[in-house]
This record gives structure tokens, C-alpha cells and sequence, in this order.
């Protein structure tokens, strides 16, 4: 059985993304106008609580923000969880498999030759040399999982959309 959390419960920095971006969502439908939702979006980073959030949406159908971050009360308490299971690279081939482990030990072995005076200061070239080659083999996002991809590409359309808005709002300036 879930509980419907207080409207004096203060909200996260989170929320407030999640606001400003449903309040871009009703500017792009035309529901309000680029004032509007300039006020509205100041509003939003001045708010402090869910009813603050909430006066702003009430005369607007959805999207509104998002409170993933609050948890709902529940009549059994949660099972313990269980230990994650270790991460691991998604579909590496063994070649990339080789170069991920052989490029921290070359840098390891590239310094202790430096450091006895076996070998100059060049051979630091070959670990710097293999990591070259492993990006320019596999590209830059070789060595990145799926879901910081999937951080970065919705940052990159969030950064974009931002921009949109703002040249928008300095177009209307501008008339």
C-alpha cells in the first residue's frame, strides 16, 4: 500500500531538471509562450517543495516533474539486496580484451624501466603508442560501458534543447 508524499516535502536539484524540462516540453507543444515559461522557469529554481512544483503545473496537462527519488511506503519491507555482480566490459572482443589489460602494464613496466636507468625516457612511447592504437582501432568509446553512452548522448540532447530555448527566447528579444 503506497502513501502520496506531503506537499511540504522538499524537493532535489533532480526535480527541478525534471520540471524545467516538462515545462520546455508544454513551450514546444505552444502552451505557453516564451515568457511564460520564463517566469515559470524561474519559479521552478526558486521552488522548494512539491507544492510549490505543483502550483506551477496546475493548469497544464502532462508531462509534470519527476519525484523517482522519493521512496513510497510500503506495508512489507524491502528484501535485503542482493551484492551486484561484478561489472563487466559489454561485447569486448579478445583483441580488446588483450589491450585493456596489456596497456596498465606497460605503463607499470615502461616507469620501472625509467626509474632502474635499464632504458631512456623514450619507452614510455610504446603504453602511450598501444592506447592510441586501441582508440583508433575501436574508436573513443571503446573503453566506456553502455550506460555512461547513454549518460553522455542525453546530456548532449539536454545541452542542445537548452540551446534551442535560448536562441528562441533571444529571438523573441529581439522582435
Amino acid at each position: 500500500m503506497t502513501e502520496v508524499p506531503s506537499p511540504q516535502l522538499r524537493i532535489s536539484d533532480q526535480n527541478r531538471e525534471s520540471a524545467l524540462s516538462a515545462l520546455g516540453e508544454h513551450m514546444s507543444a505552444g502552451r505557453i509562450d516564451i515568457d511564460e515559461y520564463g517566469e515559470r522557469s524561474a519559479r521552478i529554481t526558486a521552488a522548494k517543495t512539491r507544492g510549490e512544483l505543483g502550483e506551477i503545473f496546475a493548469d497544464l496537462p502532462a508531462p509534470h516533474p519527476r519525484y523517482e527519488d522519493v521512496p513510497q511506503a510500503v506495508a512489507a519491507p524491502p528484501e535485503p539486496a542482493a551484492a551486484p555482480a561484478p561489472r563487466q566490459p559489454d561485447n569486448w572482443s579478445p583483441p580488446q580484451r588483450f589491450l585493456a589489460a596489456i596497456v596498465p602494464l606497460a605503463f607499470i613496466a615502461a616507469i620501472a624501466l625509467i626509474a632502474t636507468g635499464t632504458l631512456a625516457w623514450p619507452i614510455i612511447f610504446v603504453p602511450i603508442g598501444l592506447t592510441v592504437f586501441g582508440k583508433s582501432m575501436w574508436g573513443h568509446d571503446w573503453n566506456h560501458d553502455v550506460e555512461h553512452r547513454r549518460r553522455h548522448e542525453r546530456h548532449l540532447r539536454d545541452r542542445e534543447r537548452r540551446r534551442e530555448l535560448r536562441d528562441s527566447y533571444r529571438r523573441e528579444l529581439g522582435r
